[in-house]
Parts: C-alpha cells; sequence; structure tokens
C-alpha cells in the first residue's frame, strides 16, 4: 500500500475502520486475501490488548457454542511480516476456537498501525462492556503514553464523556490491592473512586465490602474521614430492609456504580437510580440500550 493511500485510510477516522470491520475491504485493500479461514496456529494475540482478563468458565461455554456453531463472527486480524498474523478484535473467540480443537479460524484482515489497532482494540472491547475498569484504564493510558493523546480526543474517538474517561485514569492512582478488588469484581468503579483521595483507602475498602455500603454511603464515609465535621454515614434506613433486598440494591449499585434503592410495597414496588451528574445518566441509558 502506497504512503498516500494509507495516509487516506487512516484519514477517514475510526469510525469508518470500525465500519468497515465487518464488511470485505475494497481496492485500498492490502494484497492478501481479506475474508478467508487461517491456521489458527498462524495467528498471535495482541501484546497491546488492553483486555488480561479471560475467565476460564466463560470460555468453556463459548468453545461449547463454537462447537456446535462454529465463529459466527471473524476475528479481525491485521498482518505481520513474518507472514502471520496479529488479533486486533477477537482475542476470546480466538481462544475459545483452541478449547473447541478447531484448526483454523474466519478472519477479517485490516492493514491497520499500532495506534489504530490499539484504538480498535479498545473500542471494541469497551463496547462490549468486555474490560473490567482497570483494564480500560490502563489502556486508555496506554494510548496517552504510546501516541500523545490528550482526553478530550480519547474521549472522542472512544464514544465516552471526557469526565468518564478523567474518572477512570484516576482509578490507576490506587494501590495495587484494591485495584485486584476492582479486577474480581468485589468493588465497583463508583466505589473505587471514592477511594482515590482517601487517607486509607484499604481500610475504607474493607468497610465498604464488609458493611454492604452503597456508593453514596461510600462518598460520605470518604468526606467524613477527611473532615469530622461532615455527617458521618448513616445506615439506620437501609437497616430497616430485609438482607435480600439490600443484597440486590448492593448488586445494582455495583452493575451501575449508581446508588440504586429497591422499595417494596404489596406487590409491587419501585427502583430508584440516583445520578449526580449528566456524564453519569449518559452512561446509565448507554448500559440499559445495550
Amino acid at each position: 500500500m502506497s504512503e498516500d493511500l494509507s495516509r487516506n485510510r487512516l484519514g477517514r477516522g475510526l469510525a469508518a475502520l470500525i465500519g468497515d470491520m465487518d464488511r470485505p475491504a475494497q481496492a485500498e485493500a492490502p494484497a492478501v486475501p481479506v475474508d478467508r479461514r487461517v491456521p489458527i496456529e498462524f495467528i498471535a494475540p495482541n501484546p497491546r490488548n488492553p483486555r488480561r482478563s479471560f475467565a476460564d468458565a466463560e470460555l468453556d461455554d463459548l468453545a461449547g457454542s463454537i462447537r456446535t456453531h462454529g465463529i459466527v463472527q471473524p476475528i479481525v486480524v491485521r498482518p505481520r511480516p513474518s507472514g502471520r498474523f496479529e488479533i486486533i478484535a477477537g482475542e476470546r473467540r480466538w481462544r475459545a476456537a483452541q478449547r473447541a480443537g478447531l484448526t483454523d479460524v474466519p478472519v477479517i484482515i485490516r492493514d491497520v498501525d499500532d495506534r489504530v489497532s490499539l484504538e480498535l482494540a479498545i473500542v471494541e472491547n469497551v463496547q462490549r462492556s468486555d474490560l473490567n475498569p482497570v483494564e480500560e484504564a490502563l489502556g486508555y493510558q496506554q494510548l496517552i503514553d504510546d501516541h500523545n493523546y490528550v482526553q478530550t480526543d480519547l474521549a472522542q474517538i472512544i464514544g465516552k464523556s471526557r469526565s468518564h474517561v478523567a474518572n477512570t485514569l484516576r482509578l490507576l492512582k490506587l494501590p495495587e490491592n484494591i485495584r485486584d478488588m476492582l479486577v474480581d469484581g468485589t468493588l465497583s468503579a463508583g466505589h473505587a473512586r471514592t477511594l482515590v483521595t482517601a487517607a486509607d483507602p484499604t481500610t475504607l475498602a474493607k468497610r465498604i465490602v464488609e458493611e454492604g455500603l452503597s456508593v453514596r454511603q461510600a462518598e460520605a464515609l470518604a468526606q467524613h474521614e477527611a473532615d469530622p465535621r461532615k455527617p458521618a454515614v448513616r445506615t439506620t434506613a437501609d437497616d430497616e430492609k430485609d438482607a435480600d433486598t439490600k443484597a440486590l440494591e448492593q448488586l445494582l449499585s455495583d452493575v451501575t456504580g449508581l446508588k440504586v434503592t429497591v422499595s417494596h410495597r404489596d406487590k409491587g414496588g419501585d427502583v430508584r437510580i440516583a445520578y449526580r451528574t449528566l456524564e453519569q445518566l449518559d452512561e446509565l441509558c448507554r448500559r440499559l440500550q445495550r
């Protein structure tokens, strides 16, 4: 591919490339075939893939589906000088295909550079909600470090608000033991953000988990510890609820990262989700639409 042609393709923007990922490339495609099956051993994972965690149970489930139905969505790869290929999107499918015993897999080939490859990997994982908060933050930081992105441009490329990018990056300031709690789902991103400026984030994190505090309660507790003149966290109203209701509220709070209140009335009731900013509302709407 000529240098001018390469610049023209990249100049179309990330959104155009994403839109092309499920269609065969046209005249500007590389000389190698673009829609084909490739021996599975000719494909290698992307060392820059922000996703690091692949649950065995999920891979086993997907492998079972692949044995029955095959790989429905091709793996997106890019050619490497060695004649082999590197995954841009679809590493989970590639890993499951190996467990399913496949010898080759369907691929779509895209000739892109390191920067665009990383962008596509992050966008694909974020859109599928496949990244835990720490992986997402590390992916953003890698784009900033390796390709000199500013937060505003990064937010535009991945389709998130600038405040979402900033708040996600703040999670990298947390101690490693709290990052581990984020990775395994013990803490939600909303809870973790309340710990960033805490004097003793580890102790506060343990209390959040042990007492099942909501994000709003965790914020109040962090503010009280920073300034004892502010009201301490109150859980009296929640103590009146049964354990199942409180567990449900905690589950929904962890999923949304927002304060969720469940109230029962006879055979019905209501679920209330509290947000403090329009960015939080936008993120909630995106989650519900997915």
